[in-house]
This record gives structure tokens, sequence and C-alpha cells, in this order.
């Protein structure tokens, strides 16, 4: 029986739930956990973290369910845990990685992933020149780090998108200038990979004037087969950032499927219910696995969770 953390703001949420189920139901306790009621005690030798006035210990495994809008101080939780030598379901570098959107691009392009073209500028000045340089209009702006499809635009027009990017720049929010995918007609795939494959697929169909395809705005969600090259994707682009829990976006393009985001804190609800498929069940049986393999390592290294 292990002893299992899941961090998570929101005991009641979906997400949380179907997870502590499925760890209860293969008999191991569970306890759900605020990160940001977390205090993290730093001292030579000797790292805690204090809950409720009382240090958490004897813990097995902490499975990660870190929100958006809690990503710095929930990275921070995780990598305290990590120092302790417990094991985590997500690495704290992988989440970092994958909450930027930049950074994230970045390492995908280079690793062979195709992706949408897309353009990042240092100073406003810069955008009419990178603008030049796109296919043609419209084309999507979108914050580095945005959920939800919250921070993610579509402009019509160059004065448009230099009047978008301006407003973003005035707040200090660098963004990111993508081509928008005509072909996919409002469309893309959810793919969750949980360890070396794909558990899951869904499609989603945004609404109609709508072209962000997030359930959150009223995608249509509908079961999806991915090819056999969809999958290895998707498993690498996991893979390169590090996570064995992701979920993977996908546009279908006139030039083949195109890695748009991958999450590291990906919801179960939308595609749990669409599919059929017990996910969380999925990850408790692969975080029995990544445990045990940690704990073979012990006392060695103990960086490294993939598997």
């Amino acid at each position: 029986m292990l002893n299992v953390a899941i961090l998570s703001r929101g005991a009641g949420l979906y997400s949380t739930q179907s997870l502590f189920r499925a760890f209860r139901s293969r008999e191991h306790y569970v306890r759900v956990i605020d990160h940001l009621r977390c205090n993290l005690v730093i001292e030579q030798g000797q790292p805690q973290v204090l809950y409720e006035g009382v240090p958490l210990l004897g813990m097995d495994v902490v499975v990660p369910r870190i929100g958006a809008s809690a990503t710095d101080y929930g990275v921070a939780v995780i990598r305290q845990f990590e120092q302790m030598g417990i094991y985590t379901a997500t690495r704290s570098e992988a989440l970092v990685l994958a909450r930027d959107k930049l950074k994230c691009l970045q390492k995908l392009a280079a690793e062979g992933i195709a992706v949408p073209k897309t353009f990042a500028a240092g100073v406003i000045e810069d955008v009419p020149f990178i603008l030049s340089k796109m296919d043609g209009m419209p084309i999507v702006i979108k914050l580095l780090e945005s959920t939800h499809g919250v921070g993610v635009i579509l402009a019509e027009s160059t004065g448009a998108a230099i009047a978008m990017a301006e407003a973003f720049f005035k707040l200090n929010q660098p963004v990111l200038f993508q081509e928008f995918i005509a072909e996919s007609n409002g469309a893309d795939i959810r793919a969750f990979v949980v360890g070396k494959k794909v558990v899951a697929s869904m499609k989603r169909q945004a609404p109609e004037g709508e072209f962000r395809s997030n359930l959150h705005r009223g995608a249509e969600p509908s079961v999806e087969e991915l090819t056999e090259e969809e999958e290895a994707i998707c498993v690498k682009s996991a893979r390169l950032l590090g996570l064995n829990i992701a979920g993977v976006d996908l546009l279908r393009s006139n030039r083949g499927s195109l890695v748009m985001e991958v999450n590291a804190s990906p919801g179960l609800e939308g595609i749990e219910t669409t599919t059929g498929i017990d996910i969380a069940g999925d990850i408790a049986q692969h975080v029995e696995a990544g445990v045990a393999k940690f704990l073979n390592r012990k006392p060695g290294a103990n960086t490294d969770h993939s598997f």
C-alpha cells in the first residue's frame, strides 16, 4: 500500500476525485493537499513541508494537479518533495517547461516535432516586421502562459494584430504570433499520454463562430482514433518535455499533424466521459510502477523518473 498525496486546490474537482477513487480502489492511502497551504522549510540537509502546522512525513508519492494560476509556487512545492527524496508523478522541471509555450515549442521543434509556424518578439517595434514574415492573416496571438483558451486571440488583420500586441506589451505580457491552421476547421485532437503510450484520444470541435476548441468554451467532444504516426508524435513530445502524464494537443494541417501544445496537468473529465476510458486508473497503475522503480534505485541517483 502506498501513501499518496494529490496536490490540488480543489478536493471536489472531477480530476482530483477521479484520481482519489482510482488510488483508493487499489487500496492505497490517499490525501488531497492544497499546495498553496504548504509551508516550505528550507534548511541545509533538512528540507521539510509543513501542512496545517504539521510536517508531511511518510509519503511515497506526490501526484501534482497544479493549475496555471499557481505554477510558480506549485513548482516550488514539487521541488521540495523531490529534495526530500519522494517520487513525484510530474517533475518540477517538466512542469516549468510545459507551462512556458515558447520554451515548449522551442524544445519540440529542435527535436524534430512539427509545430505551427511561430514567431516571438522582444520589443513591440519588431512586431510589424514579424507580421510581414507570416503567411497572411488571420493569425493567432497567444500569451506565453494561458489555459482554457484565455489569452488566445485571433487577429483578422495586421492592424488588429499590432493593436493587440501593443496592449499585451503595455502590460508586460510577451506574446507569440502563430499561423492560423484554417484547414483544421476549428477542431483539434487531445491525446492523453500515460507513460509510453496514448491511453485515450478525442476530437474537440469548436462551436460556430469560435476558433478555440476548448471544452470550457463549448467545444463538442467526440472519440477520435489517432494514426500510428500521431501516437508516436504524442508520446515523443511528452518524453521530450520529461512528462510521464500529459495531454498533447494536435492540429491536423495540410502538411501533417502539428503539436499545438503539451499540457502537464490535463483535465480528466472531458476525455474520460467522452471515451469511457478509466484514465485515472491508468495513471494509478503507472504511478505504482514508477514508485517501485524509483525505490529500487535508492540510495543511488533519484533524478530519473522516466520509464
